[in-house]
């Protein structure tokens, strides 16, 4: 009974059904799955209880990110084939067990536990948590797309305005002791699982020719950046087009994460010895901040991209973001505000760009498969989770060991930042219309559709 409540044909919407509950749907996988980004807050703990180095405690998140890029990768078939129901059963099978593994590796000290458990398991989760209602939205929203996926990502990017604080109060009440986080992760783990099965039972698939009251594909074809046509994921990987949102996507998530993961310790390291430092508290809450704009600017700027077209919205998210991190290493510890307001507009840009990145897939390769493509490109995350966090964290280490404090351990690491979002600025330049050799024939498609 369970493999046929999970089965896509038992999860097609009856006619009147609201598509207004599908952003809930994913918004509860991804505010559960989001709490990735709150990792920053285990980090200090983690290292006064097990005895790890910056770079070493960093490991579970960068193996979750590599993880969920691989996942999302080889799972991005499977996830359209066997719809977004059963998806979201597996992503929330797989998030809350790799918090029990951790749970047990934190219990027992076994820290190979912890990495295995939220980085290997739990980064499963994350993967196909991620992409389940991609495709699932955009069919929802063909008139709106960057609104859609905008909507659910940012949860994703909210989940730690949520997780930051809940896990800074647990620590604070169990300890940061080894048991002390491993009954937070335990408590992580039960939750979740409960929170991320509302969206299991409420998510829906539209049903074979629906469309929006009012809206006609034919409307669409006025803009030369929008194909009407389709793209299998087979065939997306060998376009020029793909490779350069790959760079784009990989170079922007390294330029945002390598704050993100490190936030935490990045701002109480900044403002130690200086007349206004930064304590455990206060950091945390800046932890949330970034939450806050990361979520804000995945729904504002990929809104903002249905209106203003998905190359524009991308110039400014590389060429801006680099200019902020040429006015954060300039600045250097002399304003806590130039500082916070810099990070949380650059974080604003990094949602949005995964927020944005399906739209701009929905415009280069058609609605057909967008989900096993979407799957694909967020191998760059997979990079970028590893040499986002590698970059800051062994720049910040190998500084430390040279007796340097302050914005010295990290301003190297904002200036290859800065290289890295101009290269990704020129990737998204050559962004071109797909070939038409790379269509779909219009027969294969109906019969497709007609298969589903």
């Amino acid at each position: 009974m369970a493999v046929t409540f999970l089965d896509r044909s038992h999860s097609i919407a009856p006619p009147d059904w609201s598509r207004w509950l599908i952003p809930p749907a994913a918004l509860s996988v991804h505010l559960a799955i989001g709490q990735a980004y709150a990792w920053s807050v285990f980090k200090p703990p983690l290292e006064k209880a097990l005895g790890l180095s910056g770079t070493l405690s960093a490991l579970p998140f960068q193996l979750g990110i590599v993880m969920l890029g691989l996942s999302a990768a080889f799972g991005g078939t499977l996830v359209e084939r066997n719809g977004p129901r059963w998806a979201m059963f597996v992503s929330m099978t797989c998030f809350s067990t790799g918090f029990l593994v951790s749970a047990l590796g934190a219990f027992t000290s076994q820290y190979w536990l912890v990495v295995l458990g939220y980085g290997l398991i739990g980064g499963v989760g994350l993967g196909i948590g991620y992409i389940s209602p991609v495709s699932t939205l955009i069919k929802w929203f063909p008139d709106r797309p960057g609104m859609a996926t905008g909507i659910a990502i940012m949860g994703f990017g909210g989940g730690a305005l949520i997780a930051s604080p809940w896990s800074s109060q647990m620590l604070e009440s169990f300890g940061s002791t080894p048991s002390g986080i491993g009954t937070s992760f335990l408590i992580h783990g039960v939750v979740y699982a409960l929170f991320m099965s509302l969206g299991v039972f409420l998510v829906r698939v539209p049903a074979e020719g629906w469309k929006p009251k009012g809206w006609e594909p034919a409307a669409v074809k006025a803009r030369s950046m929008i194909t009407t046509a389709n793209v299998s994921a087979a065939n997306a990987i060998k376009t020029p087009q793909f490779w350069c949102l790959w760079v784009v996507l990989c170079f922007n998530v390294t330029a945002g994460i390598g704050i993100l993961e490190k936030a935490s310790p990045m701002i109480t390291d900044f403002f130690r010895g200086t007349p206004v430092p930064v304590g455990a508290t206060a950091a945390a809450g800046f932890v949330a901040l970034l939450s806050l704009t990361n979520m804000l600017g995945r729904f504002v700027w990929s809104s903002t991209s249905d209106i203003v077209g998905r190359k524009n919205i991308y110039r400014m998210y590389l060429g801006v973001g680099a200019l902020l991190y040429l006015v954060i290493a300039l600045a250097g510890n002399s304003s806590k505000v130039v500082f916070i307001v810099a990070a949380m507009v650059i974080l604003s840009f990094y949602g949005a760009g995964f927020a944005t990145i399906p739209a701009y897939l929905k415009d280069m390769f058609g609605t057909y498969q967008v989900g096993a493509i979407h799957g694909r490109l967020l191998t760059a995350w997979s990079a970028a989770g590893v040499l986002g966090p590698l970059i800051v964290n062994a720049i910040a280490d190998s500084q430390k060991h040279a007796g340097k404090q302050g914005p010295d351990l990290y301003t190297t690491s904002f200036y290859i930042m800065i290289a890295l979002l101009v290269v990704g600025f020129i990737a998204n330049e050559l962004v071109r219309p797909v070939n038409a050799k790379y269509h779909e024939p219009e027969s294969a498609d109906a019969a497709r559709e007609e298969a589903k």
